[in-house]
C-alpha cells in the first residue's frame, strides 16, 4: 500500500467573508476577549534583557509550546508566519537568567510562600543543589557529588524500587529515547511520561480499534472536510494557531461542531491575531454546540448510532457505509445489537442532550462524505476514557471516515513532542517501535545488546502510591528521578501526593526552574539538577507534533544569560548509567545527538528518516499523510474493530453535580493568568448554570462551597453556559476534590471528574460542625 505524502503548506483565501464575522465593531471592543497585542508587548518587555536570543528562538527554533509543530514561524499547514501567546508565554523559560544565590539558598519556609508561578519568575536553577533531611535550605553541590549520590543509592536498591518520569516541557525525542533506554539498562521498567495524564487513553483505544497510536489525519484535512467535530477540546485556547486552520476551513465550507459541557467562549468566537480580517472583526468558529453532560459522551454516541440504525430500517445505505464496513471492519453485528439494546430514555438521561438534537447531529454525519473527529481531555480524563475514544472510532468506521483526505481520527495533543515520548519507549508498556511482544523485545535486545527487565513497570500514579507501601514490600518506591513535572499540581488528591513525595528516600528534580513540588521534604535528600532547554541542546534535537510531523530544532547560540552549569538532559542520563554500571555503560553511550538519531531510525521503523535531520527547517511526517490509508489498518487482519461498550454508570446521586477541572489560561500546571481572558473567570470561580443556581438560591458572584468526601473547595459562583448538573473548576485548584487511585483500566489515566455537592457558603459554614464532617457525606461515598 503506497503512502501518500503530505503536500506541504497551502495558501489561505484572502477574500473577506463577513458571514463569519463576530461583529463589525473592530477589535471586539467592549467584549470579554484576549488582548493579544497588549500581551505580546508585555512579553517583549519581559524578555528585553535577552531580546536577540528570544528573537532567534522564535525564528529558528521549533515551538516548545503546544503540539501543532511550528518550526521558526512556519508550519506545514498554511503558508505565512504563525506565532501565538502559548509560545510567547513559555519563551521566558529559555531567556531568563539564573536565580539569585540569595533566593536559591533562602530558608525553605520562605520559598514555600511562593506559588509555582512566582517561583518560575525567580529564574533558572543555577547549579546542582541538595537539601538533606532536617536542613532548612538548599546547599550547592558539584555535578560529580550529585551524580555519585544518586548512583550510590541506586546500587543499593532493587531496580523495582526506583523509577523515572519525564514531563513534556519541550523535552526532545533524543532525551526521551535515552531515558527509556537507560532506565531499562539500569534494570527498571518504571519509566513513564506526561502523556499518561493526558492522552494515554487515545493511544490505547486507537491501538485496539484501528491499530494506530497517533492521529490518522493531519491539520490540512480540516480545511474542506464536510464536518470537523471537536469533542471535549478547547483547541483555540490550548493551541491558538489552530484557529487559523479553523478559519480556513470555514471559508471552504466546513461545518464545525463542538461537543462540550461548557459552551466554550473561545470555540464560539475568536479573534485570530495573525489574520487581519479575524483580528479586526473576529471569527464565529462553531456552527453548533452540543452541551453534553460530563461523562455523557458514550451515551451521546450510542444515540448517534441508534438513529443511524433507525435510518437504515427506512433505507439501506442511508447512514452506514456498507461497502467500507464489509471490506474493512469487524464485529458489525455485535455493535448493532449493543446499540439497539440502549433505550432512548437512558441515552437522553446520561448524555443530557434531547433526542431531536441527537438525531440532527446523527443525520449531519450520515449525510457527510467526510468528517474529521478531533478530541482532547474532555474525553480522556475519565475512568472509562478508552471506551470513550473507541466509541468515537466506531462512528468513523461505520461511515468510512478514515484513511483518506478530509477524514480521520485526531487526538488533539497539548504539548510539544509529547507524541514522541511513547514512540521513543519512555513508557512502561512500550519499547521503541512497538510493545512488549516477544518479537519486539528480541528485536530491541539485538539492537541494544543487553537483556531487558521482563517484569511489568508501573504507571506514574501507581508509582506514587507505591511510595507509601510497607518497608518490606519489594515494589516500595524509594527513589524517584523526575525530568520536570509537578505532581502536586497535576495529580488528583494533592494532600496524598505531598505525603508520597515526602516519603521518598531520595527525590531527584532535573529541571529548569523550581516549582512547589521541588520544595517538599524527603526522607534522606532532595537533589536538584539544572537542565538545559531544548534550544541549548548540543547538536539540536527533534520533536514530534500531533500530526506525526518530526521537526528538527537546531542548537541556538547567543544566550546572554546562559546558565553555565546546566546540562543537556540526555547527557545526564548517560552520566548516571556510567556511574551505576561502569563496566557495561558503553552500551548506552552516545557521542552526540546524531548518534542517537541514527539508532532511533533502527529502533523505531516509523522514524526512518530522522537520521538525516540536521538543519533548521528539516521535517518529515512518519506514516505519510494518512494512517489506515485506503481503509487498511495496521491490525493483525488489516481491519478496524468495532468495540461494543456500555453506557457507564456515573454514580451521581440526586442533588449532586459532576465536576470538570477545566484548564484556564495556563500551560498544563503553569498558570499564566489569574483571570481567564476568554470568560473573565478567576481561578476560584465555580462555573455553573443559572438554572442550577436558582434551585439552590445562589446568586451570581456569591461565595459557594463545593465538597465531597475527598475534599472541600471554596470559591464563588460564576453563571456560565454549562450543561445543567455540571460545574466547572480550574485545574489544579479543584484537584483536592478528586480521589486518588481511580484509573481507566486499559490506559492508566487517573479519573479527573467526580460527583460533588454545591452549597451557599453561609449555609455550609453554619452547619459545618454538625452535618458534614461528623457524619461524612453518605450519598457521595462512591464504590471504586
Amino acid at each position: 500500500m503506497g503512502e501518500t505524502k503530505h503536500q506541504g503548506p497551502i495558501k489561505i483565501s484572502k477574500v473577506p467573508a463577513p458571514k463569519h464575522w463576530v461583529s463589525p465593531v473592530p477589535f471586539g471592543l467592549g467584549k470579554v476577549k484576549p488582548k493579544h497585542i497588549r500581551d505580546t508587548m508585555k512579553i517583549m518587555w519581559e524578555n528585553k534583557d535577552n531580546l536577540n536570543y528570544a528573537k532567534n528562538i522564535l525564528t529558528k527554533g521549533v515551538c516548545d509550546g503546544c503540539a501543532l509543530g511550528v518550526s521558526g514561524l512556519k508550519d506545514q499547514t498554511l503558508k505565512g508566519p504563525h506565532i501565538c501567546t502559548t509560545r510567547l508565554n513559555v519563551l521566558r523559560l529559555s531567556t531568563m537568567p539564573a536565580m539569585d544565590e540569595e533566593l536559591v539558598h533562602a530558608d525553605i519556609d520562605e520559598l514555600k510562600k511562593y506559588s509555582s508561578a512566582e517561583l518560575r519568575q525567580l529564574g533558572r536553577i543555577p547549579y546542582p543543589l541538595i537539601r538533606r533531611k532536617g536542613e532548612r535550605k538548599f546547599s550547592r553541590l558539584d555535578w560529580d557529588e550529585a551524580m555519585d549520590m544518586i548512583a550510590e543509592k541506586m546500587k543499593k536498591l532493587d531496580p523495582k524500587q526506583y523509577g523515572f518520569y519525564l514531563t513534556s516541557r519541550g523535552i526532545t525525542n533524543e532525551s526521551y529515547y535515552v531515558a527509556g533506554k537507560v532506565s531499562r539498562f539500569l534494570g527498571t521498567n518504571h519509566v513513564d511520561n506526561a502523556s499518561r495524564i493526558c492522552h494515554s487513553p487515545s493511544k490505547t483505544a486507537l491501538k485496539r480499534s484501528v491499530g494506530i497510536g497517533a492521529s490518522s489525519s493531519n491539520y490540512q484535512d480540516w480545511i474542506g472536510t464536510d464536518v470537523l467535530l471537536f469533542w471535549g477540546s478547547v483547541a483555540s485556547n490550548s493551541s491558538p494557531v489552530s484557529t487559523k486552520y479553523m478559519l480556513a476551513a470555514k471559508k471552504k465550507g466546513t461545518k464545525i461542531i463542538v461537543i462540550n459541557p461548557y459552551r466554550e467562549p473561545a470555540m464560539d468566537k475568536y479573534w485570530v491575531p495573525s489574520n487581519a480580517e479575524s483580528a479586526l472583526f473576529g471569527t464565529k468558529i462553531a456552527d453548533d454546540f452540543y452541551q453534553v453532560n460530563i461523562g455523557g459522551d458514550i451515551a451521546l454516541m450510542h444515540g448517534i448510532m441508534k438513529h443511524w440504525f433507525e435510518m437504515e430500517e427506512e433505507a439501506v445505505g442511508s447512514a452506514i457505509n456498507h461497502q467500507f464496513v464489509q471490506e474493512h471492519v469487524n464485529d458489525y453485528e455485535e455493535l448493532k445489537a449493543k446499540v439497539e439494546e440502549q433505550t432512548w430514555e437512558e441515552i437522553v438521561k446520561s448524555s443530557g442532550v434531547e433526542k431531536e438534537r441527537i438525531a440532527e447531529l446523527s443525520e449531519l454525519l450520515a449525510n457527510s462524505k467526510n468528517a474529521v473527529y478531533a478530541w482532547a481531555l474532555g474525553l480522556t480524563m475519565h475512568s472509562f476514557a478508552t471506551d470513550n475514544i473507541s466509541q468515537v472510532a466506531n462512528l468513523a468506521l461505520l461511515r468510512g471516515h478514515i484513511g483518506r483526505e478530509h477524514a480521520g481520527l485526531m487526538p488533539f495533543r497539548g504539548h510539544s513532542s509529547v507524541q514522541g515520548s511513547g514512540e521513543m519507549g519512555a513508557d512502561p508498556f512500550v519499547l521503541p517501535g512497538g510493545g512488549w511482544d516477544k518479537e519486539n523485545v528480541n528485536r530491541i535486545e539485538d539492537i541494544w545488546n543487553f537483556e531487558l527487565p521482563k517484569w511489568q513497570g508501573d504507571i506514574v500514579g501507581v508509582s506514587l502510591e507505591n511510595v507509601v507501601l510497607p518497608n518490606d514490600n519489594d515494589r516500595k518506591l524509594k527513589l524517584y528521578y523526575m525530568s520536570g513535572g509537578n505532581f502536586l499540581e497535576t495529580m488528583p488528591n494533592p494532600e496524598f501526593i505531598e505525603k508520597a513525595l515526602s516519603e521518598l528516600e531520595i527525590r531527584v528534580h532535573q529541571d529548569i526552574i523550581f516549582n512547589t513540588s521541588t520544595l517538599v521534604d524527603a526522607k534522606e535528600a532532595v537533589i536538584v539538577l539544572p537542565a538545559k532547554t531544548r534550544y541549548e541542546q548540543e547538536g539540536g534535537g527533534t520533536s514530534t507534533s500531533t500530526e506525526r510531523m518530526v521537526y528538527f530544532s537546531p542548537e541556538i547560540k547567543g544566550n546572554k544569560q546562559v546558565v553555565e552549569e546546566a546540562r543537556t538532559e540526555w547527557k545526564i542520563y548517560i552520566d548516571l548509567a556510567k556511574r551505576v554500571k561502569p563496566e557495561t555503560a558503553h552500551l548506552v553511550d552516545f557521542k552526540d545527538g546524531q548518534a542517537i538519531r541514527n539508532e532511533i531510525a533502527l529502533a523505531n521503523k516509523d522514524y526512518d528518516g530522522v537520521q538525516y535531520m540536521e538543519n533548521q527547517g528539516d521535517v518529515f511526517q512518519w506514516g505519510g499523510a494518512w494512517l489506515c490509508e485506503g481503509g487498511v489498518c495496521p491490525t493483525p487482519d488489516g481491519k478496524g474493530n468495532l468495540i461494543s461498550v456500555d453506557i457507564p454508570s456515573l454514580n451521581k446521586p440526586e442533588g449532586t453535580f459532576y465536576i470538570t477541572t477545566r484548564r484556564g489560561k495556563q500551560f498544563n500546571s503553569m498558570v499564566y493568568k489569574k483571570t481567564d481572558p476568554l470568560n473573565g473567570a478567576g481561578r476560584y470561580d465555580v462555573l455553573m448554570s443559572e438554572k442550577d443556581a436558582k434551585e439552590l438560591n445562589i446568586t451570581n458572584g456569591e461565595p459557594v462551597v463545593v465538597y465531597n468526601q475527598h475534599g472541600t473547595f471554596q470559591g464563588k459562583a460564576n453563571f456560565a453556559e454549562i450543561a445543567k448538573g455540571n460545574v466547572g473548576l480550574h485545574f489544579p485548584e479543584g484537584n483536592f476534590l478528586i480521589p486518588k487511585g481511580i484509573y481507566d483500566g486499559p490506559s492508566g489515566i487517573p479519573q479527573y471528574s467526580v460527583a460533588v455537592k454545591v452549597e451557599k457558603a453561609e449555609r455550609y459554614n453554619a452547619k459545618k460542625d454538625v452535618k458534614y464532617f461528623e457524619g461524612r457525606v453518605e450519598e457521595l461515598e462512591m464504590e471504586v
